[in-house]
């Protein structure tokens, strides 16, 4: 499922409160995401960076897709473990020098863990629509 907005703000701008995870919580629509150590700032496909949810589980998110700028993708997982298959996804087209189209994709087509299954339906457009929201929110007041 996927959400798009535009943002009043740069790209750019944008893309640093999605490339730093430490950001995460504060953007989060879902309301899923408790915590990251700061200094884990994205730069490259294959990077790594870890997530404790509200549970208190703690998920290692794998880059899969980066244009720094512009899109960054990845497929979170359980420590050690290989991702289960879905993907969260940003892609920011710039409208101006001060707009952007943020577009933001949570796609679990590809999800094998059927326990997981009822949580990735749980996250709807409207929980996508929120996220962009609130990073709207953040990018103007930064």
């Amino acid at each position: 499922m996927t959400a798009e907005r535009e943002i009043a703000a740069a790209a750019d701008a944008i893309f640093e409160l999605i490339a730093d995870p430490a950001v995460h919580p504060r953007w989060d629509g879902n309301d899923n995401l408790a915590e990251a150590a700061a200094g884990q700032r994205v730069h490259a496909v294959g990077d790594v960076f870890r997530m404790t949810i509200t549970t208190g589980a703690v998920r290692e998110n794998h880059i899969v897709e980066f244009t720094e700028g512009r899109l960054i993708a990845w497929r979170p997982a359980e420590v050690g473990k290989q991702p289960p298959g879905h993907l969260w996804r940003w892609a920011l087209e710039p409208i101006d020098d001060n707009h952007t189209l943020v577009t933001h994709t949570y796609d679990w087509t590809a999800l094998t863990d059927t326990t997981r299954l009822a949580r990735a339906r749980a996250t709807t457009p409207e929980k996508l629509r929120a996220s962009l929201d609130r990073l709207a929110e953040l990018a103007r007041d930064a």
